[in-house]
This record gives C-alpha cells, sequence and structure tokens, in this order.
C-alpha cells in the first residue's frame, strides 16, 4: 500500500473512530429528550416522514434485527407514542402509526435536536458546512455501498 493511500485509510480510521465516540453518547439505551432514546427517535422520525410505516421496512431502515426492532418499538406503543395497525395488504403483517402524542413528542425532540445541531454548526466555519454535509451524506453512502450484501468491512 503507497504512503498516500495509507494516510487516507489511517484518517478514515480516525473519522470512523471519532464518529463512533460522540455517536456512543447520543445513542445509549437511555432516555436522552421527553423519556425517548436516541434510537426510539430515530422510529419517531422515520414514520413521521413515511406517516406509516411497515415494520418490515423499519428492520432495513434500522438495520437490526427484527427482535431489536420488536425491543425498541414496543415501549413506544406502551407510552402510547405509536400504535400498531394490520396493514392491509397482508394481515398478519404490521404497520406503525403516530398517536397524536407521538407526534407531540416527536415536534418537542426534533426542537430540542434543532437547537443541538445549530449549535454544532456554530462551531464550523459558515463557508465550509454545506460542503460539510455533502461529504458526510457521501461518506454513509459509500460505506453503505461497500457493506451491501452483509459483509461488513472485512
Amino acid at each position: 500500500m503507497s504512503k498516500a493511500v495509507n494516510k487516507n485509510v489511517t484518517e478514515l480510521i480516525d473519522v470512523l473512530s471519532g464518529l463512533a465516540q460522540v455517536m456512543r453518547s447520543c445513542c445509549r439505551d437511555e432516555a436522552f429528550c421527553e423519556g425517548v432514546t436516541f434510537h426510539q427517535f430515530m422510529i419517531l422520525d422515520a414514520v413521521a416522514r413515511e406517516k406509516e410505516l411497515h415494520m418490515a421496512d423499519l428492520h432495513q431502515f434500522l438495520a437490526v434485527e427484527k427482535s431489536t426492532t420488536t425491543r425498541l418499538v414496543n415501549p413506544l406503543i406502551a407510552k402510547g407514542l405509536l400504535k400498531r395497525e394490520a396493514a392491509i395488504h397482508d394481515l398478519r403483517a404490521a404497520k406503525l402509526v403516530l398517536t397524536e402524542k407521538g407526534n407531540e413528542i416527536h415536534q418537542k425532540i426534533l426542537a430540542c435536536l434543532a437547537g443541538f445541531f445549530q449549535r454544532v454548526m456554530g462551531k464550523m466555519p459558515a463557508r465550509k458546512r454545506t460542503a460539510m454535509l455533502e461529504s458526510v451524506k457521501l461518506f454513509i453512502s459509500s460505506m453503505k455501498k461497500s457493506a451491501n450484501g452483509g459483509n461488513g468491512c472485512c
């Protein structure tokens, strides 16, 4: 491996390590806002964006086992934030819909996150914000495409 490639690989490892560290602080299995964990917020947000979301689609979105998805969804249903309904196309399949309370909590968390991310963006030079967001999106897309097929990174 050439020195330039080796330097890029080392820098990417450092970036992934840094991202993992900051994501661990966000993604703990403890509530971060309104009694909801970050993973649970991701579910609320996905359902809010789609208006209704089939469990099978949620498994793919979260990239976790079905049992993990169920473990994350059940407390949201118990809190009255989501409701599970039978899918029209297959009565054995379930779809998720936000309740009125779920929509309110989703909006409160969005406002909280907006404030946090405004502070994050405020620490970046204004002229680099758009390029940074585009680069992160490209990086995520490239990682997903490279890991497609379940082979992971190695």
